[in-house]
C-alpha cells in the first residue's frame, strides 16, 4: 500500500465500541497536521432491564448461527430486533426506547415470527412495498421469507414469491438487484449437509424472466462449508459480485471464494487467471468497509486465530488482494484480556464509528465453538478503536464491554435514535448482551456524544426502494466517506435502516448519492446531528425527527 494511496486513511459508519479510551487524532489537511482529542464512549448493560431475556441454545447443529436482525418493523423510525433461538423459539422484540434514554422493549409474540431452528435473520423488503421484509435462516427445517404487514405483523410467504426453503443447513445470506428485475437476486450460504461433515452447496436463486416469482435454485459448486456470503461491487464497476467466507476444518481442497454475478448469465468462480489467490482460513464472517480512502473497500474475514483484513494491489482492475491486518493492528487473533493464552475464536466483524469521531472502529464478536480445547475457553469480544496513524487499538475493556460468554452475531446500531451507535450481542447458551452507548459520559442517565454524526435513509422508486447496491459519499473538509448500501456479510446478522457516519468536529457535511444504477445525485449540505431522507431525484435531504419514544405497541 505504501506510494499507492494519497489520502490518509478515514472514517465511515459502522459499528463500534470503546469506554474510557482517549486517542489523538490527526486530521491531515494538505501539508499540514490538526490534531484534537477525542473521548471513547463509554456502555452500560441494559438488556434484563429493557425487558430482552434470551438466548440461542442447541447441540452441534446450532455451534454456529446465533444472528440478530435490527430493521424498523412498525414505521416509528425506531430499529426493532429479531434474535435467533437454535433449538428454541426465535423472537421479535419492539422497541419502546425513549429518544436518548434507557433502552426498552417489548415482545411481539406470534407463529409466524416464534420460529424454531432459526440460526439468522436478514431484513429486506423483497416486494418494495415499503414494508421491511425478513429472511430467516434455519437449520434443515426451510428457510423462510417473511412478509411484512406492518406494525411488526409478518406472514409466511414462500408460496407467494415461488421460494424453495429446502432443508439445507443455511448460516449466510446476502442480496442484490440485478438489472431491472423486480425481485432481488437471493444467495443462501450453506454449511454441512444435515447429519454429515460433508460440506454443503451453497444457492443462488433468481427472479424467473417473468419477474412475480424465483425460479430454481441454482447450485454454488464445489461447497466449502459457508458461513457467511456478501454481495459487493468491490471494483466499483456496477456489478455486485458474491464473497463467500468458508470452513476449512470441513474441507481440505477448498479455499475462500468470489463469485463473478452477471445479469443472465450464469455465475462463474473467480480464479488465478482473474488474478484471485486462493486463501485457506476457517471463514467465519464478513465485513467490508473502504478504510483508505480511495473509494474501494477492505474486508475483513473472521476466523479462527486467522483474521484477515486484506486490500486490493491496484484498486477496481483485478481481484487480487494482500492483507494488511499485522500493519493495522487488526489482528486480533488471541484475547487481550482474561488470563487466557490460546488462539481466538472470531466470528461476526462489524466497522463502524462508535464514538462519532470520523475514524473506523471494527467490533469482532467472539467465542469457543463449544470446548475447543486447542482454542480459547475466555475469549471477549474486540473493540478495535481507530487511529489516525491508520491503525487500530483494542477499547473493549475501557468501554466496558468485557463479557466471556461464547459470542456469536452481534449489531452496531442506534437503538434510542440519540446519534450514539449501540450494541447487541447474541450468545451462545447465556442470555444476550443488549450494550447502550452513553457517550463520554460517567452517568447513564446524563448520556453525552462525542463528536458530530449524520443519518441518512435512501428512497427511490420501485423495485429496490432501499437502494441497494447504493454508495453514499459523505465529505467533510478534504475528507469523503464512502459507504455501500449491501444486504449480507457479518454472522447470521443483518441491519437495516439509518446509515450513520461519524463527523468529528465538523459541524455540517456535503453528501452524494451514487445509486444502484451508477447515476450519481448532486452534492447537498447538511447540518450535522441529524436524520435525513435523500430521495432520488430530490435537490436536497428532508430532516426527520424522530417521535420522543419508540412504540412499544
Amino acid at each position: 500500500m505504501p506510494g499507492r494511496r494519497s489520502r490518509w486513511w478515514l472514517l465511515a459508519t459502522a459499528p463500534v465500541v470503546i469506554g474510557a479510551v482517549v486517542a489523538v487524532l490527526v486530521v491531515r489537511n494538505g501539508d499540514s497536521a490538526t490534531s484534537h482529542e477525542s473521548t471513547a464512549p463509554r456502555y452500560v448493560d441494559e438488556a434484563v432491564a429493557a425487558g430482552i431475556v434470551h438466548r440461542y441454545e442447541g447441540d452441534f447443529s446450532y455451534f454456529v448461527g446465533g444472528g440478530v436482525a435490527t430493521f424498523d418493523c412498525d414505521d416509528d423510525g425506531y430499529p426493532d430486533v429479531y434474535l435467533a433461538g437454535g433449538s428454541a423459539p426465535a423472537a421479535l422484540y419492539r422497541n419502546a426506547s425513549a429518544r436518548g434514554g434507557a433502552l426498552r422493549f417489548a415482545q411481539v409474540r406470534s407463529p409466524a415470527t416464534d420460529l424454531t431452528a432459526v440460526t439468522g435473520a436478514y431484513p429486506l423488503d423483497v416486494d418494495s412495498d415499503g414494508v421491511m421484509d425478513l429472511a430467516v435462516l434455519r437449520n434443515a427445517a426451510g428457510n423462510v421469507l417473511l412478509r411484512g404487514l406492518g406494525d411488526c405483523r409478518f406472514e409466511a410467504a414462500n408460496d407467494r414469491f415461488g421460494l424453495d426453503g429446502g432443508t439445507a443447513w443455511t448460516v449466510g445470506f446476502s442480496a442484490t438487484w440485478e438489472g431491472s428485475n423486480a425481485l432481488p437476486t437471493l444467495a443462501f450460504g450453506n454449511y454441512l449437509e444435515p447429519g454429515t461433515s460433508d460440506c454443503a452447496e451453497s444457492a443462488l436463486v433468481r427472479p424467473k424472466p417473468s419477474g412475480g416469482t424465483y425460479d430454481d435454485p441454482i447450485p454454488l459448486a464445489p461447497g466449502y462449508c459457508t458461513l457467511s456470503v456478501l454481495f459487493s461491487d468491490w471494483s466499483r464497476s456496477g456489478r455486485r459480485d458474491l464473497r463467500m467466507a468458508n470452513d476449512r476444518h470441513y474441507y481440505i481442497d477448498g479455499t475462500e471464494q468470489l463469485w463473478r454475478v452477471e445479469p443472465d448469465q450464469p455465475p462463474r468462480l473467480y480464479t488465478a487467471a482473474d488474478g484471485w489467490r486462493p486463501l485457506q482460513i476457517w471463514g467465519m464472517g464478513i465485513a467490508s468497509q473502504d478504510l483508505t480512502g480511495d473509494g474501494y473497500p477492505e474486508v475483513f474475514i473472521t476466523s479462527q486465530a486467522d483474521n484477515k483484513l486484506q486490500t486490493l494491489d491496484a484498486p477496481g482492475t483485478q481481484p487480487a488482494y494482500h492483507d494488511i491486518a499485522l500493519r493495522m493492528g487488526a489482528t486480533a487473533t488471541r484475547p487481550f484480556t482474561g488470563g487466557d493464552v490460546l488462539p481466538s475464536t472470531a466470528w461476526h466483524p462489524q466497522f463502524a464509528d462508535v464514538n462519532n469521531d470520523g475514524l473506523i472502529d471494527l467490533f469482532v464478536s467472539k467465542g469457543n465453538v463449544e470446548a475447543q480445547p486447542d482454542f480459547a475457553m475466555r475469549d471477549p469480544s474486540d473493540l478495535l478503536i481507530g487511529q489516525s496513524n491508520r491503525t487500530f487499538e483494542e477499547g473493549a475493556e475501557a468501554a466496558g464491554i468485557v463479557n466471556y460468554d461464547r459470542a456469536r452475531g452481534a449489531a452496531v446500531v442506534d437503538l434510542n435514535l440519540d446519534g450514539l451507535l449501540d450494541l447487541v450481542v447474541v450468545n451462545r447458551e447465556a442470555d444476550i448482551k443488549l450494550w447502550r452507548n452513553v457517550g463520554g459520559s460517567d452517568d447513564p442517565d446524563r448520556p453525552s456524544t462525542l463528536g458530530h454524526w449524520l443519518a441518512v435513509s435512501l428512497r427511490q422508486p420501485a423495485p429496490n426502494v432501499d437502494a441497494i447496491g447504493a454508495w453514499l459519499d459523505v465529505r467533510t473538509g478534504d475528507r469523503t466517506i464512502v459507504s455501500e448500501i449491501t444486504v449480507g456479510g457479518g454472522l447470521a446478522s443483518g441491519q437495516a435502516g439509518w446509515l450513520h457516519t461519524g463527523l468529528g468536529d465538523a459541524g455540517s457535511a456535503e453528501v452524494r448519492v451514487h445509486w444502484p444504477d451508477g447515476t450519481a445525485g448532486p452534492w447537498m449540505t447538511v447540518s450535522a446531528d441529524q436524520f435525513v431522507t435523500i430521495d432520488r431525484g430530490s435537490t436536497g435531504p428532508v430532516p426527520w425527527i424522530p417521535p420522543d419514544e419508540g412504540d412499544g405497541g
